[in-house]
């Protein structure tokens, strides 16, 4: 198979939906509690096409959507890619698929776009998980790896260089722990949906509206304590850019929890680890 037939695959799988006049994909698998799954960068719902199912075995109901930018979803110019602008999406795109009350995933930025959403609707999260993402924004440095993405002079000319055989070195680096579980095809799609349509322009202006500022860390604190929802902490260990001992220890700590779930995996646990993953939210979703 190759990387078109993956990606053809992947649009087979899911459907087209439109919130805040922006057209986006979602993918949807099993029957019972929605489990929404929000993606970072530079991914899209194609990371959770291994969990979806595995949450589906389990009794639940997993959602994954694009978000705009990134993956299927369109990429106007006239659109906030901030973290602000992100969850204000993500929260139409709840409304927009029907969903009431929710158990929220978060990952990589998706953890800040899912805390504006969680910030906005408290009272219809019914749990969060978070995986490997950033929680203590006014200090967060990009990784070295991402950090030429936000200079409006080298982002253009770095992300030409990330070519299929460059990200599938990056990947091997510091995203997939058991490369075998990843064939050569799906690390290629994800270079063709960074990249669809614009070149990766719009991925760019997200690298480059991160917004990490104080008052922005309060609001994430803020939707991990003291909120009528529980919250567990789910890390790749072995992760070389959100450490489990300094970004994992961060969320562990805003949101009082008392451990940390840790898996034998890099920065995309999803590929490596789905089902471990779907087997921690079941789990938790239940108790």
């Amino acid at each position: 198979m190759d990387e078109d037939q993956v990606i053809a695959d992947h649009r087979a799988a899911g459907r087209t939906f439109e919130a805040a006049e922006v057209q986006s994909f979602v993918r949807e698998d099993g029957e019972g509690a929605s489990v929404v799954c929000m993606h970072g960068v530079p991914s899209s719902s194609f990371l959770y096409r291994k969990v979806l199912p595995a949450l589906a075995a389990r009794g639940l109901r997993g959602v994954a959507f694009d978000l705009p930018g990134l993956g299927l979803a369109s990429r106007p110019e006239e659109f906030d890619y901030s973290w602000t602008g992100l969850g204000a999406f993500a929260a139409a795109a709840i409304d927009a698929l029907g969903l009431d009350r929710f158990h929220l995933v978060v990952h990589d930025i998706g953890g800040p776009v899912g805390f504006e959403l969680a910030a906005g609707m408290p009272e219809r999260i019914e749990s969060m998980t978070v995986l490997n993402t950033l929680v203590d924004v006014a200090s967060f440095k990009k990784p070295l790896s991402m950090r030429p993405f936000e200079s409006p002079t080298l982002g253009p000319v770095y992300l030409k260089s990330l070519t299929r055989p460059a990200f599938r070195l990056l990947m091997r680096m510091q995203g997939i722990a058991d490369m075998s579980a990843m064939p050569q095809a799906e690390l290629d799609a994800y270079v063709g949906l960074l990249k669809r349509d614009d070149g990766g322009r719009a991925f760019l202006r997200i690298m480059q509206s991160f917004e990490t500022t104080p008052e922005k860390q309060v609001l994430y604190r803020s939707t991990l304590a003291d909120v009528p929802y529980p919250v567990q902490v789910v890390w790749g260990d072995r992760d070389s850019a959100l450490k489990v001992d300094t970004f994992g220890e961060a969320a562990r700590r805003a949101a009082g929890a008392d451990t940390i779930h840790r898996l034998p995996a890099k920065h995309f646990l999803q590929e490596d680890q789905a089902d471990a993953v779907a087997e921690l939210i079941a789990a938790f979703v239940s108790s």
